[in-house]
């Protein structure tokens, strides 16, 4: 087996015209084809079969797996090695890079390595404040954040550049990720604020989770109005609650969270509220599926990953369409739906 990586000109020939990268998430929504991401849930552990044994459970329903850095600033295995052990087999990672830990030089040195070893997607993020994690003594670094974060991606990407000015052999092409929040206060400016991660670079978003449909209808009709419905893809958060009194905890803890409470008298009125959870988020993903310039939804299910092929499956968002496997081959042509380029400008 080779081990030559070949010369940037074949790399770049390896990525369709009007693409930034060649991975799969991509070919998904450039093809107009509804989106379904994941999380994984880094172990607490160095044996590379926890890993894939969480991983195999998304086989067959969705489209890309996160690979998730410090989540809650609590210590996991780095996003980095799951994206490795990831492509090593095939799936296709999106990189979670967060600010809180590594300053600008270490950051650059994850990104080329990310693409490296095969990422084609990176979610940029501030990070959450150590305090609220499991190492409240470790030092912030917070060199960087999320609208810098993209925009050295992109300098590193499309200029062919550190952020000192030394020159790249050859660039990272990824396609660029950003988080949002359109249900948290002060709601009307969560769009503007999109704009200027967009500015930045990013190329999708992915959102909070999303229990209020409406307010999503309200933040996406500011998207369009705003010019950014064809600049980017949004990809909406969902996720099962298991029961009324997790929906209560997790509104008064967790920042930004908004549940209605329609959400949670229908949970409290339920024989069973995981099953009623998983229904609530299986009806939201199908009025999801209905928004003009949504481009598919990232399930959030921590600890209850078993959950997603039956959300997947009763939902019908990926209408018969069945992503890539490890097995299918090395193309994953299965997953990439038989439609027109869906062109997007890339912020300036």
């Amino acid at each position: 087996m080779s081990l030559e990586g070949g010369s940037a000109s074949d790399h770049a020939r390896l990525i369709p015209s009007g693409y930034s990268s060649h991975g799969r998430l991509e070919k998904v929504l450039r093809a107009g084809g509804f989106a379904v991401t994941t999380e994984l849930a880094p172990p607490d552990s160095a044996h590379p079969e926890e890993v894939y044994r969480r991983a195999r459970i998304f086989d067959q329903y969705v489209d890309a797996i996160n690979a998730t850095d410090g989540s809650g600033a609590n210590c996991h295995m780095s996003s980095l090695a799951v994206c490795a052990l990831l492509t090593r087999v095939g799936y296709e990672p999106v990189m979670q890079i967060s600010c809180r830990d590594k300053n600008r030089i270490a950051i650059q040195g994850d990104i080329l390595g990310g693409a490296a070893l095969g990422v084609c997607n990176l979610l940029c993020l501030t990070g959450d404040g150590g305090q609220a994690g499991d190492h409240p003594q470790a030092a912030p670094v917070f060199d960087l954040d999320s609208i810098s974060l993209l925009e050295t991606a992109r300098i590193l990407r499309d200029e062919q550049r550190f952020l000192s000015g030394r020159r790249l052999t050859d660039p990272p092409n990824a396609l660029l990720g950003a988080a949002e929040n359109p249900f948290a206060p002060p709601l009307q400016w969560r769009a503007d604020r999109l704009a200027k991660k967009v500015a930045a670079g990013a190329q999708f978003i992915q959102t909070q989770y999303c229990f209020d449909v409406e307010l999503l209808r309200v933040f996406m009709r500011r998207v369009e109005d705003l010019g950014m419905a064809g600049k980017l893809f949004i990809i909406v958060g969902v996720g099962p609650l298991r029961s009324a009194k997790a929906a209560i905890w997790m509104r008064e803890h967790v920042p930004g969270l908004h549940i209605p409470d329609h959400i949670i008298d229908r949970l409290s009125g339920a024989a069973d509220g995981a099953r009623e959870g998983r229904q609530i988020c299986i009806d939201i993903c199908q009025e999801i599926r209905t928004i003009p310039s949504v481009s598919g939804i990232h399930i959030m299910a921590y600890r209850q990953e078993e959950s997603v092929a039956e959300i997947v499956e009763r939902s019908g968002v990926l209408t018969g369409r069945k992503p890539w496997i490890p097995g299918d081959g090395l193309n994953g042509s299965r997953d990439v739906e038989k439609a027109p380029l869906r062109s997007m400008a890339l912020p300036q």
